[in-house]
């Protein structure tokens, strides 16, 4: 008999949602849907069923609990049946959390313990595991860690040149993106090759060298501010200027907000924190094409970075929204990167091909459209439904 898990993936202002059903044969996406803008004007919720859109609604959403209420009205409203497990994508697992875990009352003490690590998103994430609780009890829910994909990395890559004392308190490098990356790996398999990059490029975006699929290196650190420049973060900064700003008055939450929020494409661009509309204005717009050739530029530099540390590269990989459907930022990325051997096939990058690399080259070059939401359904079914 079929069963249905329900997979979360909460932001600091929305609710991804997808219903999987397990069978025998594996999973298979059944809903998707959205709960956007929460805790401010101009709310969305849509359902989707493949590519059919089942309902599509503006409507006003203060809180998690309104969100995930929403959420399982419209699939009661096309008959989902019984849920069998929820699955949470938890964006920081801190030092001990490596593996996904049953949530039970002592991880959501220690989830509530690391809040600081992630104070944009773990918040949200623990009202929807209460919230998901409140409309069943009894439901089992798994939590399953951005951050474990990266927990293998050597010391030399997730320490900070910092005192061993704040080593010790958990003040390293940690890495996010884990299921995304999780997935890529699984689905090339040996097609990886044994050095591969992969850039997770999106409103967040990261990078992560892998050696036989495993992580080395990655571009967030302790938080997912850290790294090149993403839609509204800055990335990594000299600590210079966070200090020389903390002394000219600003306080945490302003240095917060500037950071996370007022920084990155948005920032450089003074227009919108996304790639579509700054391609689109770039050439009548110099600050919209600078912010454009900054993140190219970024990203580039960490592929360089990366490729030192793997000692060559074999593959890189584009995924996430921008890295998945934004042709043009794919090749000026890889216009400067010829000396690793990569060179691109124009009109299979303008297709969005599967394989964009010229024939013949050193490094293959690859597009591949992640899904942590299955990454998210395997776990819970393997930790809530096999391992009973």
């Amino acid at each position: 008999m079929e069963q249905t898990i329900l997979c979360l993936n909460g932001g600091s202002s929305s609710l991804k949602f997808a219903v999987y059903g397990i069978s025998g044969v594996g999973e298979e996406r059944v809903f998707s849907g959205a709960i956007e803008a929460i805790g401010a004007e101009g709310g969305r919720a849509w359902l989707r069923a493949g590519d059919k859109v089942l309902s599509d609604e503006k409507g006003s959403f203060p809180d998690y609990a309104e969100a995930v209420k929403t959420m399982f009205a419209a699939l009661k409203a096309q008959g989902v049946p019984r849920l069998a497990a929820a699955g949470h994508r938890i964006v920081h697992g801190g030092p001990k959390f490596t593996v996904p875990q049953r949530i039970d009352d002592g991880l959501k003490a220690a989830l509530h313990e690391l809040i600081p690590f992630a104070p944009l998103h773990l918040p949200s994430q623990l009202a929807m595991i209460d919230a998901v609780a409140a409309h069943f009890p009894d439901l089992p829910q798994v939590a399953c860690f951005d951050t474990a994909f990266h927990s293998r990395m050597p010391e030399v890559a997730q320490r900070f040149a910092l005192p061993g004392k704040l080593w010790e308190q958990g003040i390293k490098r940690y890495g996010f993106h884990g299921l995304s990356y999780e997935y890529v790996v699984g689905k090339l398999g040996a097609e990886l090759g044994q050095r591969a990059v992969i850039a997770h490029l999106g409103n967040g975006s990261s990078m992560v060298a892998l050696r036989d699929g495993i992580s080395i290196d990655t571009s967030m650190g302790l938080t997912p501010t850290g790294g090149f420049m993403m839609g509204t973060r800055s990335g990594d900064l000299d600590p210079g200027v966070v200090l020389h700003l903390l002394h000219a008055g600003h306080s945490g939450e302003k240095l917060e907000a500037l950071l996370n929020h007022q920084s990155g494409l948005l920032g450089v661009s003074g227009e919108s924190s996304e790639m579509r509309v700054l391609l689109e204005k770039r050439k009548t717009d110099a600050a919209s094409a600078l912010a454009v050739q900054m993140f190219c530029y970024q990203v580039r530099k960490f592929v360089g970075t990366f490729a030192a540390a793997l000692n060559g590269l074999d593959t890189l990989v584009f995924t996430g929204g921008i890295g998945e459907h934004a042709a043009e930022v794919r090749a000026e990325i890889c216009s400067g990167l010829q000396y690793l051997g990569v060179a691109l096939d124009g009109a299979a990058n303008k297709r969005n091909a599967e394989v964009i690399s010229a024939a013949g080259g050193r490094c293959v070059v690859r597009v591949v459209e992640t899904d942590e939401d299955l990454m998210i359904a395997r776990h819970t079914r393997s930790v809530a439904l096999t391992q009973r």
